[in-house]
């Protein structure tokens, strides 16, 4: 019975910084409350990188845990996303294989104990704001240029 107890502080803590992310904390815990993703704005502590969930897997194999941020994978979409700090996107201009969400853009998150819909935290929030830092992404993910989109290069 101790075992559960524990689990339950611990992503306790993490769905309430999770929450608290969002301008109203109280309207995600109860979206959780029916089993559905909650939608977070990004912008006001971190911002989302978005990736195909194979790069984001190699990624994560390649970033020793206590330099890990909370990690959001969809298999059905095949995507994954990094929660980084404000400051990321200068620094992820010139990799290719992730996108940075501009801040404001929801990211639909269940919360850290479960899956929801399909998605399920690789890393899960612990409550301490932890973040992956952008270099180490990057360097975890390999230099390129970026992405050109498609109806540009007709």
């Amino acid at each position: 019975m101790a075992q559960p107890m524990c689990l339950a502080a611990l992503f306790g803590a993490g769905d309430a910084w999770l929450a608290e992310c969002s301008a109203r904390p109280d309207l995600v815990h109860q979206t959780w409350g029916l089993e559905a993703l909650a939608p977070i704005p990004s912008g006001r502590l971190w911002l989302a990188a978005e990736c195909r969930l194979v790069a984001g897997m190699q990624a994560l194999s390649r970033i020793r845990e206590e330099h890990r941020g909370p990690v959001l994978a969809d298999p059905a979409v095949d995507l994954t996303w990094w929660l980084l700090p404000l400051h990321a996107g200068n620094e992820l201009t010139d990799v290719r294989q992730v996108t940075v969400q501009p801040p404001g853009t929801p990211l639909h998150c269940p919360p850290t104990g479960r899956q929801v819909c399909g998605r399920f935290w690789l890393t899960h929030p612990d409550g301490s704001g932890r973040l992956t830092e952008p270099a180490i992404l990057a360097a975890a993910l390999g230099p390129g240029g970026r992405q050109i989109p498609a109806e540009v290069l007709r």
